[in-house]
């Protein structure tokens, strides 16, 4: 079965199994998402963290992709660091979703702290008046970083690729609506047309590229390894002139904010040389792994990174 004919995003259909399976998978988060969205922060993540250490006990199948990619890109640890670290993995993802459901909540969790020199950074690449691609990843609490940006007046759209299921797409648009984050969704018709819009209005687009993905790839290095990335960010930049820069979460040092472990940072990638897009998309991946490296507990080694995507597949 190819996968696209089951795919809502590009125009398929879902089967009548399909069907049955998202609608209760649907049912499911809707009724847990109703009782707990009202939670204090503190305690979604503590509820987090726990359903994160029950996902890592029982989902042999991340479980173990994620040792393989530990392995892979970190191979001087003993396998008890190995599963050490993995553990602590899934614990801290589980914790960042529980502050991810807190958005959706009155109060939520406050925006994160800038580095010091990090708003000048945008700032300096935005006065050159060709727009910013704003590079970032699945690092930490990662919705926050979007929130968090928009919080201190920078005027940040952001690309994202719709759900498999279009009421999960709804809930994504009201978590970020609801700290004043735009959104272009990946599949619409005039998604590439909106991106150009945002950077000729001299705007920051951001634009997340460490996981693997169904978009235009080619083999760059990532965390040392070859690993299918995505083209476009690259592309983007060169064909438009806009700047370009990386922003992560990063840990925070103990005398910046004793109440926060992470600060958003940015660094600048140089592209005055006209690189080439692999060139530019090298850079790009270089920065990201240093990133990731810097706080590996805080990445998704659970996803399949260095995999090539099959064209087929059994339905979601």
């Amino acid at each position: 079965m190819i996968l696209t004919e089951r795919d809502l995003r590009t125009g398929g259909r879902w089967s009548p199994l399909q069907r049955m399976k998202n609608d209760a998978l649907w049912a499911v988060a809707a009724v847990a998402l109703a009782v707990v969205r009202s939670f204090p922060v503190a305690s979604l993540q503590r509820l987090g963290r726990a359903l994160g250490l029950v996902a890592h006990a029982l989902a042999r199948g991340p479980r173990l992709i994620a040792r393989a990619n530990v392995a892979r890109v970190l191979p001087h640890l003993a396998p008890s660091e190995n599963r050490a670290l993995v553990r602590r993995c899934f614990a801290t993802v589980g914790a960042h979703l529980g502050e991810t459901v807190a958005l959706l909540g009155p109060g939520g969790p406050p925006p994160l702290p800038l580095e010091e020199g990090a708003r000048a950074v945008l700032e300096e690449a935005r006065s050159e008046g060709r727009g910013v691609v704003f590079v970032s990843a699945h690092l930490g609490p990662w919705e926050r970083v979007a929130a968090s940006l928009v919080a201190v007046g920078v005027p940040l759209v952001t690309v994202a690729r719709e759900s498999y299921d279009p009421r999960f797409t709804r809930l994504y648009d009201e978590l970020r609506a609801s700290r004043g984050v735009k959104v272009v969704w990946r599949s619409h018709p005039s998604a590439a047309i909106r991106m150009v819009r945002v950077l000729r209005s001299g705007d920051v687009l951001g634009v997340p590229m460490d996981l693997r993905s169904r978009v235009a790839s080619a083999s760059i290095p990532f965390l040392g390894h070859p690993a299918p990335t995505a083209t476009g960010p690259a592309r983007l930049a060169l064909r438009t002139g806009a700047a370009v820069v990386v922003g992560t979460v990063a840990p925070s040092r103990a005398d910046h904010d004793a109440k926060e472990r992470y600060v958003v940072t940015m660094t600048r990638i140089p592209t005055g040389d006209r690189p080439d897009v692999p060139t530019l998309t090298e850079r790009l991946n270089a920065e990201l792994s240093r990133r990731i490296l810097r706080c590996p507990e805080a990445w998704l080694w659970m996803h399949e990174r260095w995999t090539e995507r099959k064209e087929t597949s059994k339905a979601l």
